[in-house]
This record gives C-alpha cells, sequence and structure tokens, in this order.
C-alpha cells in the first residue's frame, strides 16, 4: 500500500487557479481576434514592455543577432539539431505511404503529407528556452512543413540572440519577438501583418498551455505541455543526492513544476527530502524551486516494483526518471509517460538540450492518451481508395446498399445501387436494398 511521506498542493486549489487562467486567456483571445495587431501591439507592451516598429526580425536583424553568440555556442546549438534532426529522420523513416489491393479491383492506401503551416512558440521569460526551437522547427522542418513562422517573448528589452540563432539554423521561415498568449493568438487567429497558421506547436507556461487548449479545433496543436513534471523511480541502488539533484533541476522551471519521488526504500526517501532541504539554501533557482517542491512535491513509499509501476501510472508524469537496479524492467511494464529516463547515467536534462528526442511532452496526465511531439505530429495520415473492375464495384456495392438501408440511409444506399445496376447490370428499385 502506498504511503505518502510527502503531499502536494490540495487539488481545490489547483482548480481555483486554473480558473482564473482561463478567464485571462480567453479575454486576450478575445482581444487579438477582435483588434488584430492594434490588440497584440497592447498586451506586448502591457505584459512584456515591448513595442518596436515590428515584431518580425529582418534578415539584417537576425544577422546581427546571431553575431552576438559565441562560437561555441552556436556549435553547441548545431551540434543539439543534429540529434534532434538525426533521431526525427530515422523516426520519419519508420512511416510508410501504403497501398494494398485488400478484395480483387479493390485498391486501399494512406499517404503521410506534411501540415502546411505551423507556428511555434519557444518561451523565453524567465530562462531563454534555446532547445525549444530545436525541437518544434527542426522536426517539422524534416517533416516536410511549408511554412514555418516562430515566436519568443523579449528578453532584457529585445530579441534573445541564442534562441533567434536555434530558430534560424533550425530552419524557420518567419521570426518574431513576441511572448505569452498574445503571440500564440497571432499565429493562430491571424492579424494584418501575419498570416495564421494551420498549427501551433511547442511548450509553454500554464496560460500558452490554456490557449493552445481554446484554439484546438480552429488550429492543430500538437499537445498540451504546460508546467514541466517530473517523476522520479528509485530504489536503494542510488542516494539522495542524486535523486534530489535531479527532482531539483526540473523543479527549477517554475512554482508550479511537479517533482515527485517514488521509491521503495524508506531509507532514501527520508534521506532525498534531507538533501533537498540542504541544495535548496545553495541553489540559485531556489525560489522557483523551492516554492514548486513546497506546493507541487511529493514523495510515496511503495512495496514493490509492480506498485511502483502501478503508482507511476496513474501519476503519468511528463518526464519518468528510473534510477533501479532493473530499470528495464520499467520500460517493458510501464504505460502512461512522456519520456522515459533509464538509468543513472541520463537524466532529464539530456533530454531536455541535447540527446535527440523531443522535450515537448504532454503533462497534466495527458501521458494516458497520447506521446509527445515526434515528426509524426507534423504528419497527416489521409487515406485513399480506388475501385478498378464493374465486377468489384458491383460487389461492394450490393453489401453497401443493404448496410445503407438497414440505417436507413436511403440516399446512401443509392449511391451504392445506380453502381449496382450501372456494373452489375441488376435492376434494383429506387429505395431499396440491393438483394
Amino acid at each position: 500500500m502506498p504511503r505518502w511521506l510527502k503531499r502536494g498542493m490540495d487539488a481545490s486549489a489547483i482548480r481555483a487557479a486554473d480558473a482564473k487562467v482561463r478567464e485571462t486567456v480567453e479575454n486576450i483571445l478575445a482581444a487579438v481576434e477582435a483588434r488584430k495587431d492594434a490588440a497584440v501591439r497592447e498586451l506586448s507592451e502591457r505584459f512584456d514592455k515591448w513595442s518596436p516598429a515590428s515584431f518580425k526580425l529582418s534578415a539584417q536583424d537576425i544577422e546581427r543577432a546571431v553575431a552576438q553568440v559565441a562560437k561555441r555556442d552556436l556549435d553547441d546549438i548545431k551540434f543539439a539539431q543534429a540529434q534532434v534532426r538525426n533521431f526525427a529522420q530515422k523516426q520519419k523513416e519508420t512511416l510508410r505511404d501504403l497501398e494494398v489491393e485488400t478484395l480483387p479491383g479493390v485498391v486501399l492506401g494512406h499517404r503521410h503529407i506534411p501540415v502546411d503551416s505551423i507556428g511555434c512558440y519557444v518561451p523565453g521569460g524567465r530562462y531563454p528556452m534555446v532547445a525549444s526551437a530545436h525541437m518544434s522547427i527542426v522536426t517539422a522542418r524534416v517533416a516536410g512543413v511549408r511554412r514555418i513562422i516562430a515566436c519568443a517573448p523579449p528578453y532584457k528589452g529585445g530579441p534573445h540572440p541564442a534562441i533567434v540563432a536555434a530558430m534560424h539554423f533550425g530552419g524557420a521561415d518567419e521570426i518574431y519577438v513576441l511572448g505569452g498568449v498574445q503571440a500564440v493568438a497571432a499565429m493562430a487567429l491571424g492579424t494584418e501583418t501575419i498570416a495564421p497558421v494551420d498549427m501551433l506547436v511547442g511548450p509553454g507556461n500554464a496560460y500558452v498551455a490554456e490557449a493552445k487548449r481554446q484554439l484546438f479545433g480552429r488550429v492543430g496543436i500538437d499537445l498540451l505541455a504546460g508546467p514541466t513534471e517530473t517523476l522520479i523511480i528509485a530504489d536503494d541502488s542510488v542516494d539522495g543526492e542524486i535523486c534530489a539533484t535531479d527532482l531539483l533541476g526540473q523543479a527549477e522551471h517554475g512554482p508550479t513544476s511537479p517533482a515527485v519521488l517514488i521509491t521503495n526504500s524508506e531509507k532514501l526517501a527520508r534521506e532525498t527530502m534531507r538533501e533537498i532541504e540542504r541544495l535548496l539554501q545553495v541553489l540559485p533557482s531556489a525560489d522557483l524551486a523551492g516554492q514548486a517542491w513546497k506546493d507541487y512535491g511529493e514523495v510515496i513509499v511503495c512495496d514493490s516494483e509492480e506498485e511502483m509501476v502501478r503508482e507511476a501510472d496513474r501519476i503519468a508524469s511528463e518526464h519518468v526518471q528510473v534510477m533501479t537496479r532493473d530499470p528495464d524492467y520499467f520500460l517493458a511494464n510501464m504505460r502512461n509517460y512522456g519520456s522515459l529516463f533509464l538509468g543513472p547515467r541520463t537524466n532529464v536534462a539530456y533530454g531536455d538540450k541535447v540527446i535527440g528526442t523531443n522535450h515537448t511532452l504532454p503533462t497534466r496526465r495527458n501521458a494516458r492518451f497520447t506521446g509527445g511531439l515526434w515528426v509524426g505530429k507534423f504528419l497527416k495520415t489521409c487515406t485513399y481508395q480506388k475501385v478498378l473492375t464493374d465486377q468489384a464495384s458491383a460487389k461492394i456495392g450490393e453489401i453497401c446498399s443493404r448496410l445503407c438501408m438497414l440505417e436507413g440511409f436511403v440516399a446512401h444506399a443509392e449511391q451504392a445501387n445506380v453502381r449496382v445496376r450501372r456494373y452489375g447490370g441488376r435492376n434494383v428499385p429506387y429505395g431499396r436494398a440491393a438483394e
């Protein structure tokens, strides 16, 4: 039976916070839809103190920004993008167009067609999330998306040079220095100066995630990737220092980032909690990580690996780091997670920044029904069908006619009947099922 040594914030308090976010986002989306560029500029001034002559960067602006980035940083950005590009390409190679003759004269198939245009949001308020540009833009380019636009908020009064470099080398066609819900709304709804896109991608804070949720249906979205979540599954093969370090390493994303430890060792659980308190005395981002740990941190002690799997699947965390004697047991048995990090030699930061898997992952238990962003998210799998012979059309038509009449669809049945009469030479009365 699982035992909690520490619990997070009460669910009712979280729901109240969600309601406030929902209302704020509704108002911003309505303003941008009604007043377009004027509303975007007002919102940017209000939230970011940012109102340039143009939010879009020119080729010269991009060149100047890239020139400000140190060579080693540019090399590191290009290395990370190469890893993301390589893995996305390998993923794409697993996807094949299909055409098969399922019955004599009946051909069915599908094609993987790239989305035509996407808008990538790259967070950059509290931290300049350079790596998010790789994850969205590079992956979309591998998929074959024709038009890629990207937005990131201003950083210290202007474009963040490394983010601009990452967007540019990743393959963005248009780059805007614009943040928050107003950026997401402008990309999705369009303004006088920004043509709308077909799909929104990229992580963000609770407001950005809520904006994507409200816009879904008018545009596509990758998934609802809100505040970062991390879950560590550990046994006594590791120590409290590494568990505490990895929990706080993700909690520093912000004050609403859940960080959870599941273990079958109460000794490790208590050691980890002590180490967290020690590290919070020296961690530069302790104000954020400490608040996240206080409000959203949990420590759960289980009796067995099987129970640890059940609890982990219930939580369905974005990131799950497994540091046990047999991490492959969890790979084989877990079902609900955004991405798994197996063994103490890897960690979530590797996935966040450089290793090549995508860091845009499902949060808030959405891992129960979706995986993270990958090249396939930018591809529409569209089916087609061909009937090549008279005999095949007549045979399918007879059965279709009867099934349509079974449901009461007379005009549907006639679509089949006309082909039975034309290609099968049979006289089927109007409004009757083929015999």
